[in-house]
């Protein structure tokens, strides 16, 4: 499995801290004591703030996935690829970024009746701009296409997102918004508990007959099109009986209070421009574009070459969507009936020998580190690949999860750490070769024959403040593929962390047939480090 990079400049993963970018002055605190009028002026806007109230939703009209597409060009392409595993569904494994966008635009060029989508992140770059034109051109064809994106990432873009949901065939909606007349900022302290839940789920169903669930956002980082910045990171492309559950579990979500039309936002809810402009300049952008380095790379990608060849191949075998409900957002955060997790728990009792664990985000906590160690004492062998310090993105979730290190290792847990040096160029940058790598992906593997794909990571927030959606497989022929190339490349790209005779971690490197042993955190400054280990002491873990 390639394994690449996070989520930057959001604190990642839905996680409404920012250290270092808004954070972390003190000193306008302290002036406000010096002059009381500014702490008087601070305290105001505090209570204006928390009395300011979202726009009215009732008037939004729900909307449901459509069901009658089995004669659809998609609908017969699976039906005839599906004729030999009755009331299975087949699979693409999509560990490549060029090969994970090519599968969403080929859906999006293919679609005749729907598109749904529901991502945390959707950025304004180019992948986020090249997915909009196959958008477009889907909704210019008749074909019905709803967007729904947490509001996390998209301050300031309120007008622009109004300009697509104004074509007659394309709809918008912002799932838990900000209140538009108050800072962002202030929203945390005044807001906490409510907009700093986020919606962090992942898919792109087309037709109700295809789906691309799993770790990726809509931006150029996850799609091997950022050469500063490459994110290794899993989704699954299935076909076949699994989607309705995805379907469904989009509707819970597009149908929900919490999810706002975009135009409720704004007073004036005419576009910044005509569809008529918007198509031109769409146009103008592909002619740019069609022949760019990273386009003709997408056309030559191992994907794009099978699609059109028709020289492409699916893993079949039973699988389930889980989700949790939109309202674990609104509700408390031990209401198990609304949480994924639980739906998790029959497949985790069942196993017997193994368990491979890929979380971009890893904060076991308490009760994580006895499971672990109750799977080692019933002989069943851990082995689990997250970030580095000097990959990951957001380093406080680091802190939260080194302290866990030491008790994981004595038990007997296998803990690699990703580096920070993208595998496929060392120093260089480049389609496919960004020069910095970071693990994004969220998946674990049961014994070789069970797998889990999709956004949600093993921490706090993800368990009990984030919403999530995943496929479960059962597909012992995926399963051997991903443990094979866990075998073959996790030692290529991470870390594999020991302890020494005094207890202490040590980092192994291995390159070529040559083996670099790091006594702290590798690739790091000691000002990083002591950061990490103050972060450490706060009471913020349930937050991570």
């Amino acid at each position: 499995m390639t394994v690449t990079g996070c989520e930057p400049g959001t604190g990642g993963e839905g996680r409404p801290l920012h250290p270092g970018r808004e954070s972390g002055r003190g000193g306008a605190l302290a002036a406000g004591v010096r002059e009381p009028w500014r702490l008087w002026i601070l305290l105001l806007l505090l209570l204006t703030a928390g009395c300011t109230t979202l726009p009215d939703n009732g008037d939004r009209v729900a909307s449901r996935a459509v069901t009658d597409t089995g004669d659809t060009r998609l609908g017969r392409l699976v039906a005839a690829r599906a004729a030999e595993h009755p009331g299975e569904s087949g699979f693409i494994l999509l560990d490549d970024g060029l090969d994970a966008f090519v599968a969403r635009a080929a859906l999006a060029r293919i679609a005749d009746r729907s598109i749904d989508l529901q991502y945390y992140l959707y950025h304004q770059d180019l992948v986020g701009a090249l997915l909009m034109y196959n958008l477009l051109q889907a909704a210019d064809r008749g074909v019905r296409v709803r967007i729904l994106v947490d509001d996390m990432d998209l301050s300031e873009r309120d007008q622009g997102l109004l300009t697509i949901d104004a074509h007659p065939n394309i709809e918008v909606r912002i799932f838990n918004p900000f209140r538009r007349d108050v800072p962002r900022l202030l929203q945390f302290a005044t807001r906490f508990g409510k907009v700093t839940r986020r919606m962090h789920n992942k898919s792109f169903t087309v037709d109700n007959q295809a789906t691309v669930v799993g770790g990726r956002n809509i931006g150029d980082e996850y799609f091997d099109a950022n050469p500063d910045l490459a994110f290794g990171d899993l989704d699954v492309l299935a076909v076949g009986r699994v989607v309705p559950g995805v379907s469904a579990s989009f509707d819970d979500f597009w149908n929900h209070p919490l999810s706002y039309p975009v135009a409720s936002f704004l007073a004036d809810s005419r576009p910044l421009m005509g569809l008529d402009r918007l198509r031109r300049e769409a146009a103008l952008f592909w002619q740019q574009q069609k022949d760019s380095p990273y386009v003709t790379a997408l056309r030559n990608s191992t994907l794009a070459r099978g699609f059109e060849s028709g020289d492409f191949t699916f893993l079949w075998g039973d699988a389930k969507a889980v989700y949790d409900s939109p309202d674990k957002i609104t509700h408390g955060t031990d209401r198990a009936e609304y949480h994924l997790t639980p739906q998790l728990e029959p497949y985790v009792a069942s196993m017997q020998r193994e368990l491979i664990v890929l979380s971009a985000y890893f904060v076991p906590g308490r009760e994580g580190v006895r499971f672990f160690k109750d799977l080692r004492q019933r002989g069943i062998r851990v082995r689990i690949l997250t970030n580095s310090l000097a990959s990951t993105d957001v380093p406080i979730v680091h802190a939260g999860y080194a302290g866990y290190r030491r008790e994981l290792l004595e038990a007997g847990v296998e803990l690699y750490e990703v580096s920070s040096v993208n595998p496929k160029v060392e120093g260089g940058g480049g389609i496919g070769g960004s020069s910095r790598a970071s693990l994004h992906a969220k998946s674990f593997v049961i014994d070789r024959k069970t797998v889990f794909i999709g956004s949600l990571n093993l921490d706090p927030r993800s368990d009990k403040q984030n919403t999530e959606i995943g496929l479960v497989i059962d597909s012992p022929e995926m399963g051997a593929i991903m443990g094979r190339e866990f075998d073959q490349g996790v030692e290529k790209v991470a870390y594999r962390l020991r302890l020494n005779d005094e207890g202490a971690i040590e980092w192994v490197e291995r390159r070529g047939g040559d083996e670099i042993v790091y006594h702290t955190e590798p690739r790091t400054s000691w000002f990083t480090r002591l950061w990490v280990g103050v972060a450490s002491l706060l009471p913020i873990e349930s937050q991570l």
